[in-house]
């Protein structure tokens, strides 16, 4: 997964040096925010903020960290100053603004690069990652969701569910179960990221479901090969005798066998446009409607909410 660092600067100096030297550390974006438009892309949710306080002009560091604490989807957001002051008071003070990281100049960028991607990983541990996954879970979910929202964003979300997974947790046990549970994380990640834009977003809601957000349009091909792919390593995961029934024999809780297909994924689609939605929990529900339509359609089938505003 590809991570934003803001570097707030306002002049061209650190940024510089940082993609340069770390010019093949793909996963690592940085982009420079001035003081003046800090502000208003808080609303991104970078990763970290590192802070170049020999380049303010003229604004206290102390006000420039209070202006990010007080946004409340970056309460948890690091905050790395990098300065040419070492006098111990001044540094002192500036942890005091619940700043994480106070580095003096000079600067060994190999440790830094070691620092911010250590960092990263923490802060999306606390921030709900699935410990089966590592993707984002529900908290990192919402606040993605609602960052697009409010900056007016058009962009698709993708919801995933396995059929029945039950039967066959019931059959091979909830170890096999989760073998497929990582399996659809890496099929999905992988497609979802094919085109390395930045912007898309793979996050596990629990269990066998997940979700996507999609920026391009092509959403509709990565659907189609997402299933592609699922329905042909799905069957690593079965018997010889089963891959060759198709279907898993299960004893209902009266004692009775009923038959279950094999495990498929359903994706229901749903397009954000301007003005569309108003809230998260309204992208949730016509969710839910649109991938019981994929659920009742047999085997590995999405479908798509194309409904625009008049």
């Amino acid at each position: 997964m590809i991570h934003e660092i803001f570097i707030v600067e306002d002049e061209d100096d650190l940024v510089d040096t940082l993609k340069v030297q770390l010019k093949n550390t793909r996963e690592l974006v940085f982009k420079r925010m001035n003081t003046t438009i800090l502000q208003d892309h808080l609303l991104d949710i970078p990763a970290l903020i590192i802070i170049n306080e020999d380049k303010l002009n003229n604004c206290n560091i102390s006000d420039v960290c209070t202006l990010i604490r007080s946004n409340e989807d970056n309460s948890i957001t690091p905050i790395m100053v990098m300065s040419s002051n070492t006098e111990l008071e001044h540094k002192r003070k500036v942890l005091k603004e619940e700043v994480e990281y106070y580095i003096t100049k000079p600067i060994d960028v190999e440790s830094i690069l070691y620092m911010i991607k250590n960092t990263v990983k923490l802060l999306y541990r606390n921030r709900g990652i699935s410990p089966l996954t590592k993707l984002p879970g529900n908290l990192p979910i919402q606040a993605e969701l609602k960052k697009r929202l409010l900056k007016k964003q058009e962009f698709a979300v993708l919801y995933f569910d396995l059929d029945n997974f039950k039967a066959y947790n019931d059959t091979y046990g909830f170890l096999g179960g989760d073998e497929i549970i990582k399996q659809t994380a890496k099929i999905i990640l992988k497609n979802v990221n094919a085109d390395e834009d930045i912007h898309n977003f793979v996050g596990h809601i629990g269990g066998d479901d997940f979700v996507a957000l999609v920026t391009n349009e092509n959403y509709e091909e990565i659907c189609q090969n997402i299933i592609l792919e699922f329905d042909k390593k799905i069957l690593d995961y079965f018997s010889e005798v089963d891959r060759e029934k198709g279907f898993l024999e299960v004893p209902n809780r009266k004692g009775i066998i009923e038959e279950f297909p094999l495990v498929s994924i359903s994706i229901g689609v749903v397009e954000v446009s301007k003005g569309r939605f108003h809230n998260v929990l309204e992208i949730g529900e016509v969710g839910a409607q649109v991938k019981h339509l994929a659920k009742v359609t047999p085997g590995s089938a999405y479908a798509i909410n194309r409904r625009k505003i008049l």
